[in-house]
């Protein structure tokens, strides 16, 4: 049974929902990427694999879904209708394993090539079923100058973001999301015998706000219930942690100007329960590394996340 997270960890867990609000713009430290850090507006791309949750419109929602690009990668906003994108395995590759990847933005924006695309792509190379979840986002300005100011306002609060915010619930704050989570989990498990995947060897790994997702839909998402999850560059807010909590795989680094010096609670949290966790604390990478070729050692933690997977068996057909 999951365990209900006392008020105080409520409002930790709120004040890293500040931070990672103000983290998908400044998401690349490099300053190899700075030519390419404007905003720029590009058509919805085709996305004929991707299938609508059926977890409804966003509630309230006037501004439609609108992408741009930035860093080299291509970004969502204004999120409104959850979709889920498949990458398989190639035939007789598949180990039966999936996961369920959530990009990073803030709950304002996704970065859906660096942290969903890409990642989908390499996992399914290593014979995982992945996919990119597409979830809604909290509402932006439509045009894009606007957007701009107000992230850019946002920012400069990002020194005051430490501070508790009063009395937020996690399960609350990010109902819409958790809930798309969850329908996530269930047409991977409704359609698992069409595409060939164990219903019971479902994880899920977030980037960022994604980690937070995850982390949230691992405590609160009732029925979701990851085989394991991974938490990449995502706050280390001390939790409950239920009896039968996942495997944990964590990645960060140690100059992520957003979540490197608030300590590991998380980590703590995991080895207090008696659960498997694995951290990798990077000397350098910024945040946002994701899939992006760097020559810092963060780019190593897709290698270390797979060979994770495989000590737990996941790259394995199941005997």
């Amino acid at each position: 049974m999951i365990k209900t997270l006392r008020k105080p960890r409520f409002n930790q867990l709120a004040s890293a929902l500040a931070l990672s609000l103000a983290a998908f713009g400044l998401s690349l430290s490099a300053a190899s990427f700075a030519a390419d850090d404007k905003m720029t507006p590009i058509a919805i791309p085709a996305q004929p694999s991707a299938i609508e949750l059926g977890t409804g419109p966003l509630p309230g929602a006037k501004a439609k879904e609108s992408w741009h690009s930035q860093y080299g990668s291509v970004f969502a906003r204004n999120v409104t209708v959850a979709t889920l994108t498949p990458f398989f395995p190639a035939t007789g590759k598949a180990s039966g394993a999936a996961v369920i990847v959530a990009p990073g933005g803030g709950f304002r924006t996704l970065s859906m090539s660096n942290e969903g695309w890409d990642v989908a792509k390499a996992l399914a190379d290593k014979g995982i079923a992945a996919f990119v979840l597409k979830y809604r986002l909290k509402q932006t300005p439509a045009d894009m100058a606007d957007f701009e100011k107000a992230m850019a306002e946002m920012f400069s609060g990002a020194a005051r973001a430490n501070r508790p915010l009063a009395q937020q619930d996690p399960a609350v704050e990010f109902a819409e999301q958790i809930a798309d989570a969850r329908a996530a989990f269930a047409l991977i498990r409704k359609r698992s015998k069409e595409w060939q995947i164990d219903a019971d060897r479902i994880g899920m790994v977030g980037f960022s706000a994604g980690a937070m997702l995850t982390i949230s839909t691992t405590l609160y998402g009732k029925d979701a219930k990851p085989a394991f999850i991974g938490d990449i560059y995502g706050p280390l807010t001390k939790v409950d942690v239920p009896a039968d909590a996942p495997p944990l795989f964590i990645g960060l680094a140690a100059d992520d100007p957003f979540f490197a010096n608030a300590g590991f609670g998380l980590i703590d949290s995991w080895r207090e329960a008696k659960r498997p966790v694995e951290f990798h604390l990077f000397e350098q990478g910024g945040h946002g590394f994701g899939m992006y070729p760097k020559t810092t050692t963060s780019t190593g933690w897709f290698d270390s996340f797979v060979r994770w997977l495989d000590m737990h068996g996941f790259l394995k057909p199941k005997s």
